[in-house]
């Protein structure tokens, strides 16, 4: 970052810019403060703590291993937020032990209680009673004995490869002819569930998989004495890099690369809080493993495995039951007709929000008609993640097979998923689809979807596109806007977009759209700049953002500058924010909120009071450098008023005094509101957006 580029920010960098691992980790603070609250039911606190621990992996698998790395290379530049890598460590690492400490507390001294008194006990092997322990025996034997395998180190056996999140017991035997002690490892399998029922008959009572198997060493260790066991995990370097300039086959690439992620270097070592300390470094030495590297925490380790408990059957436990809503510009349409179904589309521009309106009477009946109608010549869809039985995927293959032209642009990049869009990849390749893989360079992260269809004659185009991924399963529990439209401008719009993904047209312009990478940044930097002359002029001014990320230091300089010549911005942030919000002469004019709930808010949506004309854009992307650099995504002006009076509605919910909240403090740091100025409770938004919905029906 140029100090002269950026004079807002230069001037004090930790004043003026949240460092993004530090905003990240606050954010996951806000998760665990869920699994902390009361209010929330008790299953659904079991979630936030499994959601808190699998966050917590993911960072560590990607952000910290390339904060090591900068370590190991040596690097001392500091970043633009202010601080040296070594500085970074040093406070990821304090946050991050404090995180754990706070979780643990949480589960033990809160959860733990509170599910037995609910009935539901995670015990250990000394608490089964003996009816109990012949029954979790004959699983261990049938079950969980057949897939262990116990691996020995000594002079024969070299200290055996540890997995990335494998749970592993590290075992101490000694051979009692010889007195010579041996240090084995049998890892957990992670195909089993993770909590086993003490009885057969609806047992509420669960033991820890590595408990029964820690009861069992004996019998993988005939003849030896077992002297000491301990649970520990590791956590290793899970980024990808691809040299696709240099990759003639980037499928192929892809596969050898996900190969060689398996053996990525550790980054971190979770161990019980007791382990026997030359244990401990016995670990640490063949895993190459520093002090500062290590988490320590009382057993169970691995608290992901809560989701196991939260998926218990006790709806009295959790939210209450909730039912989406068929669109409204969708219900009176013919489920068994297909013409009927565009017809609804052609007549009117839908829009839709997920998960209070179905996904699947939307989005996934817009792609299984177009596959099964005769008059659809053609279906092009970008995918970046997907699920794994995923309807979507079928009706392109279905399309394919029944001659119609489909071209898929698949991510198989989009991080975590790349195993199963590989997959997807040589699947639908093998149907007959058009499979490409976007712009050398860029991950194809817009969410849209073209129809082609003839009718009477002449030629129609149908569009979706959206905020989330094509993914039924995650649609249920992401909040997402997205448009079903016959508008012949924003299907050219499309249209272009998809020749530029598979073909050669780098200087397309669009009508409706902004396109990253080329027309996003400028897009929205201009309009930002237009506010500033609203204001001045006396003209309505006013910004809102709602995003997963804000990070982009152009875009934190934009809008200080405009704070600082009066406009008014609401930034609505799920994740990580950069901008230090409510500082006086910086930042005064800006508030910054973020929103948790039952439903993880994933909608971007851009709202520009434009003099009085509210401009409003909904899309895949955030202020991020990846998104409006190294992405292609797409953004859609909505247009019609009752389509604004709806996206201005759930805007003006997340900000309205009476919704409960978290709002940064002028230090930077999240506070939760969840009572007003006299004490009353605050709305939760998803609850009213779902009883707007439900009133709508």
């Amino acid at each position: 970052m140029a100090s002269h580029a950026f004079p807002l920010l230069a001037s004090n960098p930790r004043e003026t810019l949240i460092d993004r691992e530090l905003s990240w980790l606050a954010f996951n603070e806000r998760v665990l403060e869920m699994a902390e609250d009361s209010t929330v039911p008790l299953l659904e606190r079991c979630r936030f703590l499994a959601i808190f621990s699998s966050n917590l992996d993911d960072f560590y698998m990607i952000r910290v291993a390339t904060l090591k790395q900068k370590l190991e290379n040596g690097l001392t530049k500091k970043n633009t937020a202010g601080y040296t890598p070594k500085e970074l460590m040093t406070e990821i690492s304090n946050k991050t032990d404090e995180l754990i400490a706070r979780q643990c507390r949480a589960f033990r001294d809160v959860i733990f209680p509170e599910l037995m008194n609910v009935g539901i006990q995670i015990v250990g092997w000394k608490d089964l009673a003996d009816e109990e322990r012949t029954f979790v025996n004959k699983i261990f034997l049938s079950k969980i004995f057949p897939v262990l395998t116990p691996l020995a180190v000594d002079p024969s056996h070299p200290f055996p490869y540890i997995s990335g999140l494998s749970l592993n017991l590290a075992v101490v035997v000694k051979n009692p002819e010889t007195d010579e002690e041996l240090f084995a490892r049998v890892k957990v399998p992670s195909n089993l569930p993770r909590f086993v029922e003490s009885a057969s008959t609806d047992s509420k009572r669960f033991i820890p998989i590595e408990q029964v198997i820690n009861a069992h060493l004996h019998e993988l260790f005939p003849g030896m004495d077992v002297l000491s066991s301990y649970t520990f995990r590791l956590t290793r370097n899970a980024d990808l890099e691809i040299e696709e300039e240099e990759s003639e086959d980037l499928l192929a690439s892809m596969e050898q690369e996900l190969l060689r992620r398996k053996f990525g270097p550790p980054v971190r070592l979770e161990v019980d809080t007791d382990i026997d300390p030359d244990l401990l470094k016995t670990l640490m030495d063949e895993l190459s493993i520093k002090p500062e590297d290590i988490s320590r925490y009382p057993e169970p380790l691995d608290l992901t495995g809560l989701n196991r408990i939260a998926d218990l059957d006790r709806p009295e436990l959790k939210f209450p039951p909730f039912r989406n809503q068929v669109a409204w510009d969708l219900r009176d349409v013919d489920p068994d007709s297909t013409d009927d179904f565009f017809a609804a589309i052609r007549r009117r521009e839908s829009i839709l929000h997920h998960p209070y309106e179905s996904f699947t009477s939307s989005v996934v009946r817009f792609l299984q008609s177009a596959a099964s109608d005769p008059h659809v010549l053609a279906i092009k869809q970008t995918l970046y993640r997907t699920s794994g039985d995923s309807p979507i995927v079928q009706a392109l293959i279905e399309a394919a097979e029944d001659g119609k032209q489909v071209l898929a642009v698949i991510e198989i990049r989009a991080r975590f998923d790349e195993q199963a869009n590989v997959k997807w990849a040589r699947k639908l390749e093998d149907a007959g689809v058009h499979v490409v893989y976007g712009l050398v360079g860029f991950k194809t992260h817009a969410k849209l979807s073209l129809v082609v269809r003839e009718e009477q004659g002449s030629i129609r185009r149908y569009v979706h596109m959206g905020t989330g991924n094509y993914n039924p399963k995650t649609a249920r529990m992401y909040e997402d806007f997205g448009i079903l439209s016959g508008d012949p401008i924003l299907g050219d719009d499309v249209n272009k977009l998809f020749n530029q993904l598979s073909g050669f047209a780098p200087q397309t312009s669009f009508q409706r759209l902004l396109v990253a990478p080329r027309t996003i940044r400028p897009g929205l930097l201009e309009r930002i700049n237009r506010e500033i002359d609203n204001h001045l002029a006396g003209k309505p001014a006013y910004i809102r953002l709602k995003l997963n990320s804000i990070l982009d230091e152009e875009f934190v300089e934009a809008l200080y500058r405009a704070s600082n010549m009066g406009v008014k911005i609401d930034l609505i942030v799920r994740g990580i924010c950069a901008v230090r919000a409510g500082i006086p002469g910086l930042s005064e004019n800006i508030t910054a909120y973020s929103v948790l709930g039952r439903f993880l808010e994933h909608s971007r949506i851009f709202h520009f009071a434009n003099g009085g004309d509210d401009e409003l854009w909904i899309g895949s992307a955030d202020l991020m450098h990846r998104n409006l650099d190294r992405r292609v995504e797409a953004m859609v002006r909505i247009t019609q008023t009752e389509h604004k009076r709806l996206l201005l509605r759930a805007l003006d919910g997340y900000v309205d005094p009476t919704t409960a909240t978290w709002r940064m403090e002028r230090d930077g740091s999240w506070k939760r509101h969840t009572r007003g100025e006299n004490g009353e409770i605050l709305v939760d938004f998803q609850t009213q957006a779902i009883e707007w919905y439900r009133a709508r029906g």
